[in-house]
């Protein structure tokens, strides 16, 4: 790096070029984005800025993930039973329920079943961490900080009624911010765009040319209004759609795994089940 004396640094030559106070966020946006068009911050730079904005006007009810979609662990399940339902949902943390999704008596970290598989002494109830319950409307900036101080990355978001809404990970607000954040589960190839999940689904990368989605299932769809998969669903629905969406077009089935409040990022596509025949009248 290049530390000459008399050459000032970014940070120096931006804050030069932003001398002027903003007016309100617009105004600064407006400022940053000119930087952006004279190189002294990159796209990548401006993009994180826009979504710490953005982020601290957000919600939890706008990312969380809804109680519908939410994996759950029954806490007088076998334990042969959850260590299947960990490889084949393959996070790292679940709600552990008693009665029913309102009824959250703790969390489950998948790497604890280390110990059953060790040969060492396990209990389920033993093994749970404290649940963290906030409120639908609590500020995403303020829980990432609540977070950070607690060292928790799982929140379960309860509604004005004390009932169970959904769930939100520190990953779901950090990718508020930086986009998508892949981890050992997602896609890591450029030419693994298209990958046949433990379901017998296939995980879909919302960036996935047309061409290649009409090819790997023998579909028609046109690609003149639109690239990539991500823009037939935005297209279909006619907004951008929220995580745990399904919708069906020309006999595939798709649902939405991964999207945040500016693009879809994973998508679980399956053909949808041909009709039953109607019963002939005698």
């Amino acid at each position: 790096m290049d530390s000459s004396p008399g050459k000032p640094s970014l940070l120096e030559r931006l804050s030069a070029f932003l001398s002027r106070e903003p007016e309100d966020r617009e105004d600064l946006l407006a400022q940053l984005r000119a930087a952006c068009d004279r190189s002294l911050i990159d796209v990548d730079a401006l993009s994180i800025i826009e979504g710490a904005l953005q982020m601290s006007e957000m919600q939890v009810s706008e990312v969380m993930i809804p109680r519908a979609q939410m994996d759950v662990i029954r806490v007088g399940d076998p334990i042969e039973k959850i260590a299947d339902f960990v490889i084949d949902t393959a996070h790292s943390r679940f709600p552990v329920v008693d009665e029913g999704k309102d009824d959250v008596i703790g969390i489950f970290l998948a790497k604890d079943l280390l110990r059953y598989y060790a040969g060492r002494e396990f209990d389920l109830r033993d093994m749970l961490r404290p649940a963290v319950f906030v409120p639908e409307s609590k500020r995403l900036n303020v829980l990432l900080r609540e977070f950070r101080v607690s060292r928790n990355h799982m929140a379960i978001v309860v509604d004005e009624y004390g009932g169970v809404a959904g769930l939100v990970t520190i990953e779901d607000i950090l990718e508020q911010v930086v986009g998508d954040i892949e981890d050992e589960y997602d896609f890591d190839e450029a030419g693994d765009s298209i990958r046949l999940d433990q379901s017998g689904r296939y995980r879909v990368k919302a960036t996935t040319e047309i061409v290649d989605f009409n090819h790997a299932f023998a579909t028609d769809f046109s690609d003149e209004d639109y690239d990539t998969v991500g823009g037939l669903v935005i297209r279909h629905l006619g907004r951008l759609p929220k995580r745990g969406e399904t919708i069906e077009i020309e006999g595939m089935k798709i649902q939405v795994l991964r999207a945040d409040s500016r693009r879809v990022h994973t998508l679980l596509v399956e053909r949808c089940a041909p009709a039953a025949a109607p019963f002939a009248a005698e």
